[in-house]
């Protein structure tokens, strides 16, 4: 068994934030790109590939050394299915399924990615898998790494949701146990949302640390 790896899109221009890029905005003083690929880093995964584009210095800058491989797509602009073509062909350590990260999901842990890749490597009978929550289809999906030359050959337009929606017979569905793999962020409005959890969550954590004396 080889494991999983992970493509994380951070390509696009976040146009729903105006002016701002996303991905530099700061989440508990860590930068969202920065703290998505920690996310990865700190989980079962094998390998991590970052598809840069939109600001590619800059995105570059915001992960420093992690030890991660970052790659350039120069046809960003033609939409996310030609990141997931230049991640998957950047892929380089032999793999079973392929996780598809988005930069912008604050509030996805490690655990969260270790539950989808015990779930993919153990508990799923097909080669496609797709965390859900109250009926939500959510983000990061898991493909079997066969589905990789397919993917690769078809047209731009043939991406992991066409070929979920086309092709339901290959799809499982994990439950997850809270909204993680729902939420994301595409405005400012869900950038306040997403700090107010984050607060929340850390003033929880610390009156837990409190109690127990660590």
């Amino acid at each position: 068994m080889n494991g999983v790896s992970a493509i994380l899109l951070a390509a696009g221009e976040s146009r729903r934030m105006g002016t701002l890029n996303k991905l530099a905005l700061p989440l508990d003083g860590v930068p969202l790109l920065r703290r998505a690929a920690n996310t990865l880093l700190e989980s079962a995964l094998q390998e991590v590939v970052v598809v840069v584009g939109h600001q590619a210095q800059a995105a570059r800058a915001l992960l420093g050394d992690l030890p991660l491989r970052i790659v350039d797509n120069q046809h960003y602009r033609d939409g996310q299915m030609t990141s997931v073509h230049r991640g998957m062909e950047a892929l380089s350590a032999p793999c079973d399924g392929v996780m598809v990260c988005l930069s912008d999901q604050p509030l996805l842990t490690a655990t969260d990615i270790d539950l989808l890749v015990h779930a993919f490597l153990h508990d799923c009978p097909t080669s496609v898998l797709v965390p859900v929550w109250q009926g939500r289809r959510g983000n990061p999906v898991v493909l079997a790494y066969a589905h990789r030359d397919a993917i690769l050959g078809g047209t731009r337009n043939l991406g992991c949701r066409r070929l979920i929606e086309n092709n339901p017979e290959l799809v499982t569905s994990l439950e997850m146990p809270d909204d993680h793999t729902v939420f994301d962020i595409d405005t400012p409005s869900d950038y306040r949302h997403a700090t107010q959890r984050l607060q929340s969550l850390e003033a929880v954590t610390g009156e837990a640390r409190a109690a127990t004396g660590h």
